[in-house]
């Protein structure tokens, strides 16, 4: 965070159901959402997303941290208003403050002479003396004082608040976009959650259909060696495997009860609130090839391009013949995972909220530049007050507020109040501080420097997240066809082997078996789904396309 003020500006800063498909992840809209209730509450992966938003808690601790950014500029906002005071004050002078004064004391000298000549109607000038008298104490006032006064005072000039309120929406902007990121961030531990409840949901409904084939073929052995044509083992090996599915089945139901918690923890819902997820996993499908013709890459079932027609990508050929030029071709071809020069040049560093921060932050760097340079300009103040001072012997006297026009018995005047008034502007040029705005200014040219070097690293590590996103959701892509493949085969191989074992041509070793690997198959598969998902949201969130926020 950056707060500043008027002299001073200090700067922040997720099963397919066909093969070549996957689940893809769009920025949420704002859907509306049913508050929590005693019953069950319906879920889409949107709304999970738009109630998020609205109710995590650590998002709500971030907006009030914007609200309290609003708040400050507020408050600087303000210096430039009329500021205007009043106050009183009482006071007892129990013990009156003395002063020694200097008065200069004349003697008039008499003589018998002088008073003769008087006597005979002579003009007579007396002698003056001056006497050395020792200065002497004064006490000034009377024992109880009294103040009332109003006073206003508007600013007139001054550069560093004028560049303060230029910041002002700037500074907004950045809490803002803070907000933002901490949305991006809850958008994507909800999607991820929402992802594997999913999975880990559509998975258990899988195992509860395996476990009541299981249960067939096991009545249907069973029968059989009651007829005398299986033996027992058959049997026991086939309870077995029964009891070890039962008991995945158990933890797989842990394990999305689990899933479940976990979501409702990164929306901020109530652990007590039931939830019903309505989006499934083959509702969310998407062609695959569109979006590896997207990515720019191969079909892995041919390695020919995106429609299986090119040939198998091969090495990229030296274009240049100094080898220092060519490293950093090599490698700025690795940072970009392969990527088409076409495709590179489209990504956009302003789609991430990172970026668009940093150019805020440099944005008030300047700000703070300047406002430092503003410290040479001199500032104008205009003030004004009026008000009435009063003193009396007694406190019941004082609050008499005597006028000018008050006499006493005697006719005199005795006012104990009186009115005063000044205005006046006052003017603060800056000479010298010791070379403090100099090094003020220096400070502030480092920290413009030094953000301007993080544009350069943050782009780096943007193409490096583009590159990583990519290249593992390529390979994600990759390992769920492989996935589907081998499930297709292991289904058929099951089915096959289902069908000779009760035409009493096959061996119930070989169900179990089959069995075995089905199930192994199933679980490769649902993970690579998963690893689709987290890889999509991944890759959304590394081209800034997770989540944008309209406001």
């Amino acid at each position: 965070m950056m707060l500043f003020r008027p002299k001073t500006l200090l700067l922040v800063a997720l099963s397919a159901a066909v093969p070549q498909a996957l689940l893809a992840q769009s920025a949420p809209a704002a859907l509306p959402v049913a508050p929590p209730t005693t019953g069950t509450m319906p879920l889409s992966l949107q709304q999970a997303v738009s109630y998020a938003v609205q109710n995590k808690s650590s998002l709500l601790a971030t907006r009030l941290g914007e609200a309290a950014a609003a708040a400050k500029v507020g408050e600087i906002k303000s210096a430039g208003l009329p500021q205007v005071n009043v106050g009183a004050t009482i006071s007892d002078n129990f013990k009156l403050q003395k002063s020694l004064v200097n008065f200069p004391v004349q003697q008039t000298v008499l003589t018998p002479g002088k008073v003769a000549d008087a006597s005979s109607g002579q003009e007579v000038v007396l002698e003056q003396r001056s006497l050395a008298v020792p200065p002497q104490p004064f006490a000034f006032g009377l024992q109880f004082a009294g103040n009332t006064s109003a006073s206003v005072s508007q600013l007139l000039f001054d550069g560093a608040y004028l560049i303060g309120l230029k910041a002002a929406k700037v500074y907004t902007e950045l809490a803002k976009k803070q907000t933002q990121q901490a949305e991006i961030d809850v958008v994507e531990q909800v999607s991820k959650a929402y992802y594997s409840t999913l999975v880990a949901r559509s998975r258990l409904a899988l195992l509860a259909r395996n476990v009541q084939r299981l249960d067939t073929v096991l009545y249907q052995t069973n029968e059989t060696y009651k007829a005398g044509f299986v033996e027992k083992l058959d049997v026991d090996r086939l309870r077995v495997q029964r009891n070890n599915l039962v008991v995945e089945q158990q933890k797989a139901q842990r394990l999305t009860e689990l899933s479940v918690g976990l979501l409702k923890f990164q929306m901020g819902l109530p652990q007590q609130q039931r939830i019903q997820l309505t989006d499934s996993l083959g509702a969310a499908v998407v062609d695959a090839g569109a979006l590896r013709q997207r990515l720019g890459v191969a079909d892995m079932s041919t390695g020919g391009g995106v429609n299986g027609l090119g040939d198998l990508p091969t090495a990229p050929a030296q274009t240049s013949s100094d080898p220092a030029a060519q490293n950093r071709l090599d490698q700025q071809n690795a940072l970009s995972g392969g990527q088409p020069v076409a495709a590179r040049g489209a990504l956009n560093y302003n789609n991430r909220i990172e970026f668009s921060t940093l150019e805020t932050q440099q944005a008030l760097a300047g700000l703070d530049l300047r406002n430092r340079q503003a410290g040479a300009y001199p500032r104008l103040v205009l003030s004004g007050a009026y008000g009435f001072t009063g003193s009396a012997n007694k406190a019941s006297e004082l609050f008499a507020f005597r006028g000018p026009d008050s006499r006493n018995s005697a006719g005199f005047v005795n006012q104990n109040w009186f009115g005063f008034g000044n205005v006046g502007l006052s003017l603060q040029v800056p000479v010298f501080d010791g070379f403090r705005r100099k090094y003020l200014v220096q400070q502030s040219r480092l920290q413009q420097q030094t953000i301007e070097r993080g544009f350069e690293t943050l782009k780096q590590s943007i193409d490096l997240q583009d590159a990583q996103s990519r290249t593992t959701l390529i390979n994600a892509l990759d390992v769920l066809d492989n996935q589907q493949a081998n499930l297709t085969l292991a289904t058929d191989v099951a089915r096959v082997t289902r069908i000779k074992f009760n035409a009493g041509v096959g061996s119930n070793l070989e169900v179990i078996t089959a069995e075995t690997d089905l199930r192994s198959a199933q679980t490769n598969y649902y993970g690579a789904i998963y690893d689709v998902l987290v890889a999509k949201v991944d890759r959304d969130k590394a081209t800034g396309e997770l989540y944008k926020n309209s406001r």
